[in-house]
């Protein structure tokens, strides 16, 4: 009776250690690695400085700040993308009650953002590619 009651601990302690340590079978289907942040390039024609927010999940996080009439890279980084990878940029000039925010965006794997602000923050644009 012991016996066998050892021999059944053994199998269920080789089965427990087989599962725990044993690697992928060459079957086995491999899981994609962390999503890449998302460049976005800011081509400010706005003469002030402009902090850059991404509004996502429902709620705004700061990416920079966009020097006065000048080009900016920002990186996105990938977790504030949320599962439907959509979200808003917002403009918020340093010194001025004028503001600005785009459409929703969804961005693919791979794709980048470019928004140009423009003097008057109403006529900015967006474009993924």
């Amino acid at each position: 009776m012991r016996r066998r009651q050892a021999e059944a601990t053994l199998s269920a302690l080789v089965m427990t250690f087989g599962c725990f340590f044993g690697g992928k079978g060459k079957d086995s289907v491999d899981t994609p690695g962390p999503a890449a942040d998302v460049p976005v390039q800011i081509v400010n024609h706005h003469w002030l400085d402009i902090t850059i927010y991404v509004i996502h999940d429902g709620q705004r996080t700061r990416l920079g700040v966009a020097g006065g009439s000048a080009e900016t890279r920002l990186e996105l980084p990938s977790h504030l993308l949320g599962v439907g990878r959509d979200i808003r940029l917002y403009a918020d000039p340093i010194g001025s009650l004028d503001d600005a925010i785009t459409e929703v965006i969804v961005v693919q794997p791979g794709q980048f953002i470019e928004w140009l602000l423009e003097s008057g923050l109403e006529r900015s644009t967006v474009g993924v590619y």
